[in-house]
């Protein structure tokens, strides 16, 4: 008999971090749709700063579901401690990436600053997040072996 246990994909954790997962994608997506309106339109750089507000808060709130002491990567690395190093990646990246949008919302509030630049750096915001994700979602399936959403 080996060592490993049976991984259970009820898990709490995992069930907020489903339901967490597609909350997040919808905010990701409003602020897509936001960035990617016509710089020209009435309010589009309000829009954007209202936008990127909500999924900074959205993002803060998914790092809580995975970091916590309770959270997602906790109970994944009870079931799966050779997946270390992928969580510590994640962890990291959650720290690049809330800077990352930190500095965008500065830049989406400063009104002299250019709205194609601004457009820019959303976009990398939005790559840093797609990667961020799918990156997720392979661990837990690594983790559980079990899709956390199928969502694109």
């Amino acid at each position: 008999m080996g060592g490993t246990q049976p991984i259970v994909t009820d898990a709490v954790s995992l069930q907020v971090a489903r339901r967490h997962r597609a909350a997040l994608l919808r905010d990701i997506q409003m602020f897509e749709q936001a960035i990617a309106s016509p710089i020209g339109e009435p309010g589009w750089r309000e829009r954007v700063s209202t936008r990127l507000h909500t999924l900074r808060a959205a993002f803060a709130e998914h790092i809580v579901v995975t970091e916590g002491d309770d959270g997602l990567y906790a109970e994944l690395l009870e079931h799966a401690p050779r997946l270390t190093h992928r969580v510590k990646l994640l962890i990291r990246e959650h720290a690049a990436i809330a800077v990352a949008m930190s500095s965008l919302q500065r830049r989406a509030d400063l009104a002299g600053s250019r709205s194609g630049d601004l457009r820019a750096c959303g976009g990398e915001v939005l790559r840093a997040l797609s990667r961020h994700r799918q990156r997720g979602a392979d661990l837990v399936y690594d983790a559980y072996e079990t899709d956390i959403g199928g969502e694109t």
